[in-house]
């Protein structure tokens, strides 16, 4: 799991399981993009809640979630 911890004290990360999350003070959970489908049946992922692009199309839905995971880690989380 990536933390990103800024100067204010601001924590950012992809929400996993893998640490108590709660322990490191109050938490605000927000969405930080959407996967869906199109209407032929193709995935999307849809950055636009951190002002990114949107990815795919993908034939499968793990294609459009790894990459979802990828472009967050790369951008967002840097």
């Amino acid at each position: 799991m990536l933390l990103r911890i800024e100067p204010n004290g601001l924590v950012r990360c992809l929400y996993g399981e893998e640490i108590e999350l709660r322990a490191l003070g109050a938490l605000t959970i927000r969405r930080a993009s959407h996967v869906e489908p199109d209407d032929e049946g193709r995935w999307l992922a849809d950055l636009g809640p951190v002002g990114g692009p949107v990815l795919g199309p993908f034939a499968l839905r793990s294609e459009a979630l790894d990459a979802e995971r990828d472009w967050l880690e790369d951008h967002w989380l840097k």
